[in-house]
């Protein structure tokens, strides 16, 4: 349940999945069969494949806070980034492998809360708001329960029509709204700016993160991105480019990234707002 437009606002047609297995095992010499002549006690693992991949970037968030209680920042940081990536490739392969199910898409939304919510929060508040425990803290609990809002108006709204005009999201999607919160550790592991001078800064930043995040500002989506069949080679070329400044810099790029995303996001207000008036 990655949030981008095919889960979070048209999602795929659940498929036969672990929680759909309901039969009455009445002998264990009897076969139970389903509609399409298979037997209903086993399944593909083909349709396993999903739930794994997002067990593990669960495992990668958890293990974040574990890094950033040990003060391994950079590790900590790294495996967010990681678990923001598994969290597009489990939804890419539930709807390649048709392999969509109910309970793929709350364990996905239960990992995204911890992944995008707690572990971000945890994380910026060891890192950089300890000298401010008191408000620090407060303000963490905003991001951390505006994550969990966001998600849970997404449960809600799962089979809801997608907003009119071009795809977009309402909101800054969970993951992205993590990357955003990042930006002081970024910024501070890049060596622009200490922010643990200013604790009260990365707060009063992170707290806003947090209300973009349940905010009905429409943010771009990358379905609604079309590239002229020309200019695809430049594009992948680019984004090969970005691969490898990620890896020589990744400081640098993830806190260029957030900044250009922001910019982005104030550019698209403008232009709403603009256009209401």
């Amino acid at each position: 349940m990655t949030e981008h437009p095919p889960k979070d606002e048209t999602p795929a047609a659940p498929a036969p999945g672990i929680d759909d297995a309901n039969y009455d095992d009445a002998g264990a010499d009897e076969t139970v069969m389903d509609e399409n002549g298979g037997d209903r006690r086993s399944l593909p693992l083909v349709q396993l494949l999903p739930n794994i991949v997002t067990l593990l970037g669960l495992c990668a968030g958890l293990t974040s806070m574990r890094y950033a209680v040990a003060g391994s920042f950079e590790a900590a940081a790294g495996l967010l980034v990681l678990a923001a990536l598994i969290d597009g490739i489990d939804g890419l392969l539930a709807r390649k492998l048709n392999a969509a199910s109910h309970f793929g898409a709350e364990l996905d939304s239960l990992s995204d809360f911890v992944c995008f919510g707690v572990a971000p929060g945890v994380f910026v508040y060891i890192f950089v708001l300890q000298d401010w425990p008191g408000l620090g803290w407060l303000l963490v609990l905003v991001y951390v329960l505006c994550a969990c809002l966001r998600l849970a108006r997404f449960n809600v709204n799962r089979n809801a029509p997608p907003p009119p005009g071009r795809a977009h999201f309402v909101g800054v999607p969970a993951p992205a709204g993590a990357m955003l919160a990042l930006l002081p550790i970024y910024l501070t592991l890049a060596g622009w700016l200490d922010l643990r001078e200013i604790p009260v800064a990365a707060g009063i930043y992170v707290g806003a993160v947090g209300l973009l995040m349940i905010s009905r500002l429409p943010t771009p989506s990358l379905k609604s991105v079309r590239i002229p069949r020309k200019r695809a080679v430049l594009v992948m070329v680019a984004m090969v480019v970005y691969a490898g400044a990620l890896i020589s810099r990744p400081w640098i790029v993830l806190a260029l990234s957030d900044l250009a995303y922001l910019a982005l996001l104030g550019w698209n207000s403008w232009r709403d707002r603009r256009k209401l008036a």
